[in-house]
């Protein structure tokens, strides 16, 4: 009988510590998924504010480079005097005046379509920064957190006008703030339990 007992014993015991063994093991194997998940989320995270970034840079640098009120005042200079200069060098070759007009109206306006091509491939260089943001929102959309997933769009939404500067810091402001509830680290059970008791 007594052994009996000892192996019933032993059994229990073999079984609690194989059932504890699993039950930690599964435990630490979920909390190193959760862990790969979450510094997974904090990388593309980064990525897609670096590329919110970059487009920033690249709409305020279009900005102060051919939209600006000097920028227009240079362009029309630029422009006046090469129609100037084009109807002078008309007239100096025995040109009437309404050929040196053309000449000067031919010159200014190769002048201007220089400038539009040059502006065009600035805001050329926005496609770039928008496909990397495209790029980075990716994974950010399949996320298993609904509240990311709200300000990955809204945020993809507010790129659609870097002009509105408000909307965008605003945008990725609550992106970063679901971010960061994303990858808080769990509250332990002690303190759920306290938090419940005291609400």
């Amino acid at each position: 009988m007594d052994k009996l007992i000892d192996l019933v014993v032993t059994l229990v015991s073999g079984t609690f510590i194989a059932v504890l063994a699993a039950w930690l093991t599964n435990r630490a194997r979920n909390r190193q998924e959760q862990q790969a998940e979450i510094g997974a989320l904090r990388v593309q995270a980064d990525a897609m504010t670096v590329a919110v970034m970059e487009l920033q840079g690249v709409a305020a640098a279009n900005r102060l480079l051919w939209e600006g009120p000097a920028e227009r005042g240079r362009t029309f200079l630029l422009t006046v005097l090469a129609f100037a200069g084009g109807a002078a060098r008309a007239r100096i070759a025995g040109g009437t005046d309404v050929q040196s007009g053309l000449v000067g109206f031919g010159r200014a306006a190769e002048r201007l379509s220089r400038e539009r091509v040059a502006g065009k491939q600035t805001v050329a260089a926005v496609r770039e920064p928008l496909t990397r943001a495209a790029t980075a929102a990716a994974p950010l959309m399949r996320c298993s957190d609904p509240a990311v997933v709200t300000a990955t769009e809204q945020l993809l939404n507010a790129l659609s006008d870097v002009e509105d500067i408000a909307r965008l810091e605003s945008a990725l402001g609550t992106f970063g703030r679901a971010v960061n509830a994303a990858t808080a680290p769990p509250q332990s059970w002690w303190v759920r339990r306290r938090g419940a008791r005291a609400g």
